[in-house]
């Protein structure tokens, strides 16, 4: 499967999340990990939050997978903080970082995290906070790169103004038909047209383009915000009639199609599964590698009801 540049090395263009095994078996979560690991994902995506309580995924995948010192250095693991459910808020501040990444380090029965993200944009963040915590996590050998989630350009801009480490990530919902950080540049200066409006702070892909930061696309395969899949869905006809059409041509399953579209973006963008079930991981990773053309992706842009003026 292809990779994509991510800060000073590579990643593979699909990342297995792990948001959904909260209820899944050992054996099951052993599967999926291996399917993963065989199609080539050696990328594992959490969250402190993903589960019924705090760090429950991560340590769900830990127990189950039992990994030596030499499996754990054969995978990347990125895991996020930044939500606190139980106070309905959101916590940049250096405590709260540093203890997250603890018990991170603890369920995932890791001496580091790879990669860590701050999940949600804190309103109240001081910079200068965030960091002291990335400093002192850096320098412990506890986190050895770090990224943001669902930030605009002068979120990211403002953390800059204090934090040394470069961002290596920033993890942003795309998906044919939820892709505003796309469509909206394309209809720009219309000012009749929804499309248009600016939601992102102003050209995010373009911003984490020039600035080297990978974009890692979540809900790839939602019709819009947590409202279910476009995949088979009859309010998508035209969609994915030209998605079964391709999937034919190109010899890959829907699901390699909506994947591709993602990852034929010149962005480089890695693309977050959330499937618990394994034979969809593998069909992902195959599509992943589909270089589409400028005429299929167009089509597919304009079969998902987004104006091309």
């Amino acid at each position: 499967m292809k990779s994509v540049p991510f800060g000073p090395t590579t990643a593979p263009a699909v990342i297995a999340g792990m948001m959904r095994i909260d209820d899944k078996d050992d054996a099951h979560i052993r599967d999926l990990y291996r399917t993963a690991r065989d199609a080539g994902v050696d990328f594992f995506d959490h969250a402190d939050i993903y589960g019924g309580s705090m760090h429950f995924c991560e340590q769900r995948f830990a127990d189950a997978l039992k990994l030596s010192a030499g499996e754990r250095s054969e995978i990347t693991l990125q895991t996020k903080c930044g939500i606190v459910p139980a106070d309905g808020a959101f916590d940049f501040s250096y405590e709260h970082i540093v203890t997250q990444v603890e018990g991170s380090l603890r369920a995932l029965r890791t001496d580091y995290i790879d990669v860590l993200l701050l999940h949600r944009p804190d309103a109240l963040v001081e910079p200068d906070e965030v960091a002291r915590a990335f400093d002192e996590l850096e320098a412990s050998g506890k986190v050895r790169a770090f990224g943001v989630s669902n930030h605009t350009p002068r979120q990211i801009d403002l953390l800059r103004t204090s934090v040394q480490q470069p961002f290596v990530a920033n993890q942003l919902q795309l998906s044919i038909t939820h892709a505003p950080i796309i469509t909206q540049p394309v209809a720009m200066n219309m000012a009749a047209e929804e499309q248009s409006v600016v939601r992102d702070g102003g050209g995010i892909v373009e911003y984490c383009r020039i600035n080297d930061i990978t974009i890692q696309a979540w809900s790839p395969f939602q019709a819009g915000f947590f409202s279910g899949v476009f995949l088979g869905n009859p309010a998508y006809p035209e969609l994915n009639a030209v998605i079964d059409r391709l999937a034919d041509k190109h010899r890959v399953t829907p699901i390699g199609i909506a994947t591709a579209w993602i990852t034929r973006h010149p962005a480089n963008m890695q693309v977050v599964l959330g499937t618990t079930t394994p034979k969809r991981v593998s069909d992902a990773a195959a599509g992943a590698d589909v270089v589409l053309t400028r005429p299929e992706w167009y089509e597919l842009f304009r079969a998902a009801g987004h104006l091309l003026p």
